[in-house]
């Protein structure tokens, strides 16, 4: 008997010597063509415009070496005879190394999902990103455990008492955090809802500031006197919101007094030389101005207009020059503005009777 013909676990050394032969030129042709494979993908990405073969050099390039080793090792096995047992137990690390190959090709699918939505995000919305990160954080992790239980399922470990016990740990683990998940919730409400985004200025309830950060637990808030203001997600959705960011213009109404001495040939020419003045301004729109009543100390008109600006700046300008060109035209028509006065009125008291003189005794 040769050395070629011993015998070793029920085949040749011929036998074993031509499976790892196989196994090696299997490997290497794997390995080669996979290389070959992501190299032209690659090239031919640089020429389109389209994500999908930039996806398919990514799912190339993360194909792992287990998994090509696997498949080398069951073409070797073909040159052997092999027992039901250890053929089954090859069928069960083939299956799991696909099954953890898939998981790391759905991981590049999230990866690259999440690369795209920060760069459409970058420098816009960047509480969009956070969320887009936290998904892909939890699609991660959904993938790897969903791996991980069908590799234990194919090794033949009853799952199913584990799967009931991570359903009652969940729901424990939940109830336990409660409130973060509340506002993780409504970290996500608010990136999809966008009732505000970075940057906008809003105010809750008697609060405001300018929107800095949207986290997964708390928004943060910069106020105009400086100071950081951190609200929960799940309490500033509870809250009535401003958002002064997403005015288109603003609403403007003011009130002027005039003295009870103005004539009335002038109050009738006043809301026109107003309306002159709010038309003369740049970004103003007028709309009414109208004799509005009799005050305690003056007679009141109410004016009504828009700034075409959402710019607070731009607002107090236009409001200034207004306020000074009514100044400028009433002192030239002899108009007066009425200030809290209250009149006095001093009179000549009647002289008192004087009592009568008493009687003297009879």
């Amino acid at each position: 008997m040769t050395f070629f013909d011993r015998i070793l676990l029920g085949n040749t050394y011929k036998s074993w010597l031509i499976a790892l032969a196989v196994t090696a030129a299997a490997f290497a042709f794997l390995s080669l063509l996979r290389a070959l494979v992501h190299r032209k993908l690659v090239a031919w990405s640089r020429r389109t415009s389209t994500d999908l073969d930039d996806l398919a050099a990514e799912l190339v390039h993360r194909t792992r070496f287990y998994l090509l080793l696997i498949l080398s090792v069951f073409l070797g096995s073909l040159a052997l005879r092999l027992t039901p047992e250890a053929r089954a137990v090859l069928g069960k690390l083939i299956v799991i190394s696909f099954l953890f190959q898939g998981a790391e090709w759905g991981n590049a699918v999230l990866d690259r999902w999440i690369r795209r939505s920060g760069k459409s995000k970058k420098g816009e919305d960047k509480a969009g990103l956070t969320m887009f990160v936290a998904l892909g954080f939890t699609g991660r992790l959904v993938l790897w455990s969903l791996a991980l239980l069908l590799a234990l399922d194919n090794l033949g470990v009853d799952i199913t008492a584990l799967v009931a016990g991570l359903g009652i740990g969940g729901v424990a683990v939940a109830l336990a955090v409660q409130n973060v998940l509340g506002d993780l919730f409504a970290s996500i409400s608010i990136v999809l809802d966008k009732p505000f985004v970075i940057g906008d200025f809003i105010i809750v309830d008697h609060l405001m500031g300018t929107v800095e950060h949207i986290g997964l637990k708390t928004t943060r808030l910069r106020s105009l006197g400086g100071e950081q203001l951190v609200f929960a997600n799940s309490d500033l959705l509870k809250s009535r919101i401003r958002n002064f960011k997403r005015m288109t213009e603003r609403r403007i109404s003011f009130t002027i007094g005039v003295t009870y001495q103005t004539p009335p040939d002038l109050l009738e020419v006043l809301p026109d030389m107003i309306r002159r003045v709010v038309e003369s301004r740049e970004n103003a729109r007028f709309d009414r101005s109208h004799f509005k009543g009799f005050g305690p100390y003056s007679l009141d008109f109410e004016t009504v207009y828009y700034v075409t600006t959402p710019d607070y700046t731009i607002y107090m300008d236009v409001q200034q020059a207004i306020n000074l060109d009514l100044c400028r035209r009433f002192a030239e028509a002899g108009i007066e503005f009425a200030y809290p006065t209250q009149p006095l009125y001093l009179g000549r008291l009647a002289p008192a009777t004087e009592p009568a003189a008493p009687r003297g005794p009879r």
